[in-house]
C-alpha cells in the first residue's frame, strides 16, 4: 500500500476528521463556560447543559483517533513505525489528554451543572445574578466559582496537550 495509497490517504481523512470533530469542540468549552456564567440563570444553565453535551459526543469521535493513527502506521508499509519516537509520543500525549478529560474536565463540568441546577430550581440566579440587588449570597456560588476554576484550568491544560500533540504530529521528532 504505502503512503501514497488510496486507502492510506483515505484513513488519513478519518484521523483528521476524529482529531477536528473530537477534540475542536473542547477547545470552546472554556468559553461556553464563561458565557453561561456571564448569561446567568435558566440561560446559563441551558448553556452549560450543551456544553456538556457537545462534549459528550465530541468524545466519541476522540476514541477513533489512535484507531485510525494505528491503522495508518499500518498501511504505511514501513514508513512509519511504533518504533518510532513521535509515535510513541503521540501516544503518550493521547493518553493524557484522555486522562485529563476524564479526570478532571468531565466530572467537573458535570459538577458545576448539577450545583447550577440546584441553585436555578431554588429561584437564585446562577450564577451571573446570584447575590445581585442586595440580596444573600447564596452558598453554592463559592463551589461554582472553585469548579469554574478548575474547568478552567482542566480545559487549559487539555487544550495545551492537544497543540503540543498536533505539533509533533506536523513535526514528527526523532526523524
Amino acid at each position: 500500500m504505502g503512503v501514497e495509497s488510496g486507502l492510506y490517504r483515505f484513513v488519513l481523512l478519518l484521523h483528521i476528521t476524529t482529531v477536528v470533530v473530537g477534540f475542536g469542540p473542547l477547545f470552546f468549552s472554556a468559553a461556553s463556560t464563561r458565557l453561561a456564567r456571564q448569561r446567568g440563570g435558566a440561560e446559563g444553565a441551558a448553556i452549560s447543559d450543551a456544553n456538556q453535551q457537545m462534549t459528550e459526543w465530541a468524545e466519541k469521535a476522540i476514541y477513533a483517533v489512535p484507531v485510525f493513527g494505528i491503522l495508518l502506521v499500518l498501511l504505511s508499509d514501513g514508513t512509519w513505525g511504533f518504533d518510532q519516537l513521535w509515535i510513541t509520543l503521540s501516544f503518550v500525549l493521547y493518553f493524557a489528554v484522555v486522562a485529563v478529560l476524564h479526570a478532571v474536565v468531565k466530572p467537573t463540568h458535570r459538577r458545576l451543572n448539577e450545583v447550577t441546577a440546584s441553585l436555578v430550581s431554588e429561584g437564585g440566579r446562577a450564577p451571573a445574578g446570584a447575590g445581585a440587588g442586595g440580596s444573600r449570597r447564596p452558598p453554592q456560588l463559592a463551589e461554582l466559582e472553585q469548579l469554574g476554576k478548575k474547568l478552567a484550568a482542566g480545559s487549559g491544560a487539555l487544550n495545551a496537550l492537544v497543540v503540543i500533540l498536533i505539533g509533533v504530529m506536523i513535526w514528527k521528532p526523532g526523524l
